[in-house]
This record gives C-alpha cells, structure tokens and sequence, in this order.
C-alpha cells in the first residue's frame, strides 16, 4: 500500500478563514479523499500558524493574550473545515508542545551541522508576510503582496547560510519537484539572482518558540512554522513511519509563499540531513475584481457566506471545478450560480433523476443491469484513466471535466434514443438504461471527492447498499458492473436550481 502525504499550509490566526483558504484546504482534502479511493495510505495535515509579530498585535488590537487570539481563531478555522465537510487526519497548532520540541530538535540540528550563525540584521519588514524585502522587492515603498508600507527593523539575529545550497536547490527544482513548471521556473529564478543568508530569530518579541541555545531569542515565525510538516509525522521522537511518509509528502500552497517553500524550507530540510519534499503543488490567487482576496482588504469572502446557498457539494464542486490549479482565477457568484445550475442541477441531477423516472414507467421499477456493449463502454474506461492521471498531477478541474462529460454524453445518449418510447420491459429499453445507470454508479464514484455528501446519495438511489468509497476503486476499470436488480423509487431533487440574487 503506498503512502500519501498532503499539507496545506498552516494559516494565521489573526483573522477568521476566507474563501481562499477554503480552496486550497478543499483541493487537500479531495486529494486525500482520492487517494484513499485508489488504496492508498493517507495523512492529510492542516492546522494553524500561531506565532509572530503580526499575532501579537492582532491580539493587541483585540484586547486578547497572544494566546487567547489563536485558541479562538484556531477554533474557527477548525470549524470552517467542518462546514465545508473537510476531515484532515492531523489538525496542528504551532502553539503545541510537540511542534515546540521538534522545532527545538531541528533547528539544533542546522546549527550542529554549522549552517547557522550568530549577526545582525536590519531591513524593511512587512508584518503581513513576515518577511523582509529589499528595496528592489518593494513596490513604491509598498509590501508587493499587502501593497501597505513596510517597517525599518534592526536587531541582532541567528542567520541561517542559505547561500551554501544554491547548487542542491537548483539539482532539486530541475528534477520536475515542483508544479507546474511555470513555478518551478519562479523558484529557479530566485535561486539564479543569488542567495543571501536569511535571519532566523528575534529578539524584538517573545511570542514563538524559544531558541534552545539562547534564552535572548525566538526562532522568527517562518522557520518556526515550516517545521510543522515535520512535527505532525513524528520528526525528532523516533517515529518508526516518519521516513516514509515524508518520503511521499506533497505540499499546497499559493504562489506568495513559494520563495518560503520552494527555496528556504528544503535549504533547511538539507542543512539537517532531510531530503526535500517529494512535491510542492503551487496555485494561484483567488481575485475578486482583480484583486487578491485577502483579510487585510475589502476582499475577505467567508465560506459560511457560501455554503447556506449553494450547500458544501455545490460549494467545493465550484472551486475544484472551476478553479483550475496553478493560475490565477477571478471569483463571481454568478459563474458560481451557472456552474452549480449547469453541471450539478441540470446534468447531473436531470440524468439521475430522469434514469429512475423511465426506470418506473419501463421497467416496473426494477433496474435493468449494464451490458458489456454499450456505446459509452470505451469513453467510461477513458475517463477512469483521465480522472486519475489528473488526480495525480494536482489537477482536480481536469479530473472532474473528465466524470462531466462523460455525463453529458449519457444524457446526449438517452436523448437520441428515447427510452421513454420504448417497448415496456423490452430488451432494448434494458440496455439504454443499463448503460445509464452503470455511468451514475461510475460518476457517483469519480465524483466523490469533490461531492462528498451527494454521491452516497446517487449511489443509494440507484439501489446500490453502502457507500461509493466503499471498495478501492480499480485503476484498470472494466465496463459493466452494475448488476440491476434493485427497485429504484422517485427522489427529490439532489440539487434545485438557484435563482441569482438581484
């Protein structure tokens, strides 16, 4: 059985999740509900980022301890992943001890190895991104990513010489390690400009993990956070697995962090005798009239704002759907309201529900089983093929085009043949139906990560006992296995059309 590792980033805790964290953690847990699908092992991590200057003075603003602003905002986000029916195996707090002292272990371990050092450091930060820029990163004095002035900050630091790994970093990025490629040429980019050793520790603040060599100083909230990928598979505490999963480990992240993940955190996993990650998946950003959303701004969508109308399935079909992964892509609530009215309403829940009426009416209710020569037979072992190609790349909008069409070919099929003007109970009525529902059983299957709800409910519907992940699904799938048999009785629609707002 193979292992498959997925991590979202883990997320500040300064402010309540938007839709953008929403996206990225639902493409994980898809992922992860697919690879399950298939057999495999599986750890899908997310969890919250809860130290750093920008938490502390959210915290400040709030009238809150440090830590009383990441219980509660944690919490949140904890809870959106309930909404939205996303089921992480680990959720991680870097406030937890167990990051504490695999952060410790470490970073204790870069420096034993004479890649960190004591110096000073002064430069413009940006409290948003908790970073420093240099002067030819700012944009008219502006943070590039929060387009809000920066701070002059100077101290005294731990650096850690990122500039030893230049030649490892480029041998990793040129080995296809990071998607797509367009990004992987981004990180290459940052590596050919040259690598400068970056600040590690703070002594302005107290609120992060103390560094055990020197009481003075916290270990900056980056190097601090990056670790958790780490903690949560049991690094420094002797865990039997952890080689092994973190050997299939695959990280999610947007394209703002992509110099912190793609460059820094596999310096660091070198420099401590880690391999780097096996993948890191980058996507863009989500815009709303062409701008980032953001906490910061007046861009901040909740998914609680969402999923009232639209439902959880109807909420992650959208983003896995009409999000492809990699670039940027404009939110609208009213492609939101064609994509869920189109595909969810009208192709999938009309062809469902259209099956089980002609079902009734030529059949006596008794489902016809599938027949091994059915016209679809070829495009439905196609589509398994696409669908997993896809899944495996990190590309969920390719793979659910793929269960679509193959939908609205079935639709176009029972059309041109009418099976509602057929002969009752005649053999021919039998093998279009058939056809029909071994294409619903296939779909409920290829559509359950993304429709985690609805699919059992397809399946049960079609007189199928349990659920659609039941069984691992086979890769090398063979036309007609629904066996019929069942009586199938009217249900009420999987998805009613929405109306757009006004």
């Amino acid at each position: 059985m193979a292992k498959f590792y997925v991590t979202t980033p883990i997320y500040y805790v300064n402010d309540v999740p938007h839709i953008g964290h929403s996206y990225t953690t639902t493409t994980a847990d898809a992922l992860a509900r697919w690879h399950r699908l298939v057999g495999d092992e599986v750890m899908f991590l997310t969890g919250t980022d809860e130290h750093g200057l920008k938490v502390q003075r959210s915290a400040e603003e709030n009238g809150l301890t440090p830590q009383q602003q990441a219980d509660n905002t944690s919490k949140r986000f904890s809870q959106t992943w309930t909404a939205l029916s996303i089921e992480p195996d680990q959720f991680i707090r870097t406030t937890e001890p167990r990051h504490h002292e695999a952060v410790g272990k470490l970073l204790s371990k870069i420096k034993e190895n004479g890649y960190i050092e004591k110096g000073s450091y002064a430069g413009n930060y940006c409290v948003g991104c908790e970073a420093y820029y240099t002067d030819a990163d700012l944009v008219e004095g502006n943070c590039p990513i929060h387009e809000r002035p920066v701070e002059w900050l100077e101290e005294d630091n731990y650096f850690f010489k990122l500039s030893a790994f230049e030649d490892r970093l480029r041998e990793w990025i040129n080995s296809g390690a990071i998607r797509p490629a367009g990004k992987a040429s981004e990180a290459l980019g940052i590596v050919e400009l040259g690598l400068d050793d970056v600040s590690i520790t703070r002594t302005s603040i107290d609120w992060g993990v103390q560094v055990p060599w020197d009481e003075d100083h916290v270990f900056y909230v980056w190097y601090d956070a990056l670790i958790n990928y780490v903690t949560a598979i049991g690094y420094g505490q002797d865990s039997p697995e952890f080689a092994d999963w973190w050997a299939n480990s695959h990280h999610l992240i947007g394209k703002d962090i992509l110099r912190f993940h793609c460059v820094y955190w596999p310096a660091m996993l070198m420099a401590a005798g880690l391999e780097p990650p096996k993948h890191v998946d980058v996507h863009g950003f989500l815009l709303l009239g062409g701008k980032k959303l953001s906490k910061s701004g007046l861009t901040q969508i909740h998914p609680e704002d969402l999923i009232g109308e639209f439902g959880i399935d109807g909420f992650r079909y959208h983003f896995l759907r009409d999000v492809s992964f990699g670039p940027d892509s404009d939110f609208s609530y009213e492609q939101m309201v064609e994509r869920y009215n189109t595909d969810l309403a009208n192709t999938l829940g009309n062809l469902l529900s259209r099956v089980i009426t002609v079902v009734g009416k030529k059949c006596n209710g008794v489902a016809p089983g599938s027949q091994a020569d059915s016209p679809l037979a070829e495009l439905a072992e196609k589509t398994v093929n696409i669908a997993a190609e896809a899944w495996n790349s990190t590309a969920p909008s390719v793979a659910l085009d793929a269960t679509w069409h193959l939908i609205r070919e079935t639709n176009a099929y029972l059309g041109e043949s009418e099976p509602w003007k057929m002969e009752e109970g005649s053999a021919e009525v039998s093998a279009v139906l058939g056809t029909a529902l071994e294409v619903l059983r296939l779909a409920a299957i290829l559509a359950s990560p993304a429709l985690v709800n609805t699919a059992p409910q397809i399946w049960q519907a079609i007189g199928l006992e349990g659920s659609p992940t039941d069984n691992v699904l086979d890769l090398d799938y063979k036309w007609g296995q629904y066996q019929g048999g069942a009586q199938l009785t009217a249900i009420e629609p999987l998805f009613p059309r929405i109306k757009p707002q006004a």
